[in-house]
């Protein structure tokens, strides 16, 4: 007798009005229908629904998916290498979006002075402002806050798009030495942990070897940083905690 549609709703976990909807479209026409009419889903089906859904899970439209599955001279490799290229682009936007905030964040902590106009083209449409509770009750007390917030207070907008400038050359270099296999602890590594090291240094207080330390198992216990780090590449949070750990090792010993 096969699977009502209510029945396959609740497999799926779509709604009743999806299913129907994909019966219109002819892009799932149930196997049978009863006596009255009601339709019928069988194994079949059941099996051209999970990759309706692992297609829709992807991005694609509803008409593409009806090629891929009918069509048989479709390339699906042809079409998730596009689907992959689309996906990739999103993830850098979003990659983006959160380097944004994570400088929006670092930004109030420092008391940044710019107009409403250089905000927008420092950091996009992102508010500066989001975390400064946070950020003066987590580090108020300390001495690198004063001094970050003395610095900030005297950086102009082409101080902070130099600084936004060598954050993202760091971050691609980073992300392509994570994916290349880089181990942590090589002498790569270790440099490209000792400039992070020194920017922070320049720009923002003196961080010595054990604040660094500091840092890296912040970025690792404070999940926005560790989402912020791994957005640049998957695993590049540890990465660089291990490298860090290690620079700070290989130059204190």
């Amino acid at each position: 007798m096969g699977y009502s549609v209510g029945q396959v709703a609740g497999f799926a976990g779509v709604t009743v009005r999806t299913l129907h909807h994909y019966d219109e479209i002819g892009l799932l026409v149930p196997g049978g229908r009863t006596h009255a009419g009601h339709r019928r889903y069988t194994d079949a089906d059941l099996d051209r629904l999970q990759r309706i859904l692992f297609y829709r899970e992807l991005g694609f439209p509803l008409d593409e998916i009806a090629v891929l599955l009918d069509d048989p001279d479709a390339d699906p490799r042809a079409h998730l290498r596009r689907r992959h290229a689309l996906l990739t682009a999103r993830i850098e936007k979003l990659r983006r979006m959160t380097e944004a905030v994570e400088h929006a964040m670092e930004a109030r902590e420092m008391g940044i002075k710019l107009t409403p106009e250089e905000r927008f083209e420092v950091f996009g449409d992102k508010d500066p402002e989001q975390y400064a509770e946070e950020a003066e009750a987590r580090w108020g007390g300390t001495a690198e806050y004063a001094e970050s917030q003395r610095r900030a207070a005297a950086y102009g907008k082409e101080d902070w798009k130099r600084m936004q400038a060598e954050v993202d050359d760091w971050s691609e270099r980073y992300a392509r030495l994570v994916a290349a296999g880089e181990p942590p602890a090589g002498e790569a590594a270790r440099g490209m942990a000792e400039e992070h090291r020194r920017h922070i240094s320049r720009w923002f207080y003196a961080c010595p070897y054990e604040m660094h330390r500091s840092l890296a198992a912040m970025y690792l216990a404070d999940e926005r940083f560790k989402a912020f780090y791994d957005a640049m590449h998957p695993g590049l949070a540890e990465h660089l905690h291990d490298a860090i750990l290690a620079n700070a090792d290989r130059r204190t010993s």
